[in-house]
Order: C-alpha cells, then structure tokens, then sequence
C-alpha cells in the first residue's frame, strides 16, 4: 500500500524533456507531417514549424523537397499569427513521410539542438508569449524568415541563418521562454538581411 511518502515523491518527478518527447514521437514507423499535429496539442504549430524547418536550418538530407517543407512552414506560420486552433495542412503536406533517412539523419541533429537549449531554457515571459499582440507579431516575424529562407539563391547557403531563426523562436515557443524566441528573431533578422544584402549585390552584377 503507498504511503504519503510515496505519494509525494510521485508528485515531485519533473516530466519527461522536451527532447524526449520529440525524440520518441518521432521515431514512429511511417510518420507523415500530418501526424505530428496530433503529438504536442498546442504545442503542434512550433513543433511543426520546428520539423519543416530543420533541413534548412541544419545540414540535413532533404530529398529535394526543401521548398515543399518551407511552403507548408508558410502555411503554419500564417495559422498561427491569424490564432488558429487546430493546425491544417494541404494534403500533399501532411502525406509527406519524413522516411528513414531523415529519421536517422535529421532527428538526431534536432534532438541534440533541442537538448543544447534545454540546459539553458525556463519559462520567461511565457504569458507575454501567449497573448494576441506577441502572438501576431511573431508570427508576423516568422513568416519573413520562412519567406526568406524560401527566397534566397539555391545552392548559396543564405537560407540558412533565415531557418535556424525560425527553428530557435519554435523551441523556444515549445518551452515557453520568450528569451530563446527573442533569440530566434534576432538570428532571423540578421539572415533576412544577408539574404537582402547579398542578393542586391549578385542582381546588380547580373543585371
């Protein structure tokens, strides 16, 4: 029979790490794009957003189908800001497997990031992060960073920075601490600018 001891020692066991969650929900046999709505409950639009936007953000296998990622990242990204509830995905998205290779290529990456920040990430702000002001604003911030990841010369690498300011603001959106968001919008303002930047430079040589 439990005793009040164990009863309060029961009450006391953190929960289980967000890199743990994300790890084991991932690993699933099959998994499609569309599942993941249903892994996190209102997390799903950051964890979404997370997944769609890894292969630009990291080193990562993509299969040819980066821009197909960053098109159902621009549909997250604008049901979020507008404060959808539940997370719809065109078909064609949400039937998209992430398959084996990116399981044991991409998940990894992003499990460790996730973990990187998770010795470092508390709750800060996190009802500032949940009202309707911030939530627009941010999201407003992530589409241009999806935009720009989306827009910047193939093969340049310019994406990048855009993506890893996207993936940063979604993990920190999933722990709620809006220092590692405000960090993400930094890293994406600076690679929306690169973006800008250099690709003023490369249409005024080839104009």
């Amino acid at each position: 029979m439990p005793t009040g001891s164990d009863s309060s020692d029961a009450e006391n066991v953190p929960p289980s790490a967000l890199s743990d969650r994300i790890s084991a929900s991932l690993e699933r046999a099959d998994l499609t794009l569309g599942d993941l709505t249903d892994l996190l409950d209102e997390g799903s639009f950051a964890l979404v957003l997370l997944v769609l936007m890894v292969p630009s953000a990291l080193p990562v296998p993509t299969g040819g189908v980066t821009h197909l990622l960053e098109l159902g990242a621009l549909v997250v990204t604008a049901q979020y800001t507008f404060g959808r509830e539940d997370l719809w995905l065109p078909k064609r998205v949400a039937r998209h497997e992430l398959g084996a290779t990116f399981k044991e290529k991409a998940v990894p990456k992003l499990v460790a990031v996730v973990r990187w920040f998770e010795r470092f990430t508390r709750r800060r702000f996190a009802g500032l992060l949940e009202s309707t002001p911030a939530r627009m604003l941010i999201g407003f911030a992530l589409i241009v960073f999806v935009l720009g990841a989306f827009l910047a010369p193939p093969f340049s690498g310019l994406d990048t920075l855009p993506s890893l300011g996207v993936v940063v603001a979604a993990i920190g959106l999933l722990v709620g601490d809006g220092i590692v968001v405000a960090l993400g919008l930094g890293i994406g303002v600076a690679g929306v600018a690169l973006v800008v930047a250099l690709g003023s430079v490369a249409w005024s040589l080839f104009a």
